[in-house]
């Protein structure tokens, strides 16, 4: 198991991320004895394994007690602790909701990108999938168009905007199509972000732009069509 350990731990820091269909990280996600030693190596270097099991990879980051003293004396931290600037932020959060919202819902709901839930009767009892078969892609043109005149302009977003995102595996970039990066759904909490961008005014803007977010999070259960009536009966 030692060897095993040291070279997750290595994939990890020279990688960052790792799918987790490696044998490795299956193994840390299924081997508790094998997961509480790789957690203690991690920690002893001020670092965190990064697992959510909604999305494809998982990633070394640091440990919640070490943001302060690794970046707490920079100005840039207060924006963004990888080096990110506002707009490749606000374009990255952008990016995610149009990806990770509607890829969230398909998961919890056991929808691919092929089907709208009905072909199968046990969906809700399939296994949990994750990768392109759930996440879809964006058209890099239209994104350019609803957003690009926001944030600089085309050759700027292009340029400066995009290719950092892609460059950090928060996203890919292939034949004029935006993917899911490693980074994208494991780094960014959906906890934290679905329901301030679907009740803010990221929403709103979304909405304007012809990209409407879902109506609740994955998480929330529709409320039952006759509640108002049953509610109006009691009264």
């Amino acid at each position: 198991m030692e060897h095993q350990i040291r070279t997750l731990t290595a994939r990890l820091l020279a990688s960052r991320s790792l799918p987790r269909t490696d044998p490795l990280v299956r193994r840390a996600l299924v081997d508790e004895a094998f997961r509480v030693e790789l957690d203690a190596r991690l920690a002893n270097v001020g670092l965190q394994l990064i697992d959510n099991p909604y999305a494809a990879h998982v990633a070394v980051a640091l440990a919640d007690d070490m943001h302060e003293p690794v970046f707490g004396a920079t100005r840039e931290y207060a924006a963004s602790n990888i080096g990110l600037t506002r707009d490749q932020i606000a374009l990255l959060v952008i990016i995610w909701a149009l990806i990770v919202l509607p890829k969230r819902e398909r998961q919890v709901n056991r929808q691919k990108l092929a089907d709208d839930g009905q072909n199968d009767l046990f969906g809700k009892d399939t296994p949990l999938t994750h990768g392109e078969a759930v996440a879809g892609s964006l058209s890099e043109a239209s994104l350019l168009a609803d957003f690009a005149h926001v944030l600089g302009h085309k050759t700027y977003v292009q340029g400066k905007l995009l290719s950092r995102l892609a460059q950090l595996g928060f996203i890919e970039r292939r034949g004029g199509l935006i993917f899911e990066g490693p980074l994208l759904d494991v780094l960014l909490d959906y906890r934290l972000l679905a329901d301030r961008i679907i009740y803010g005014t990221l929403g709103e803007v979304l909405a304007q732009s012809g990209h409407p977010p879902p109506s609740r999070d994955a998480f929330t259960p529709p409320e039952p069509e006759n509640a108002e009536d049953d509610a109006e009966d009691n009264d």
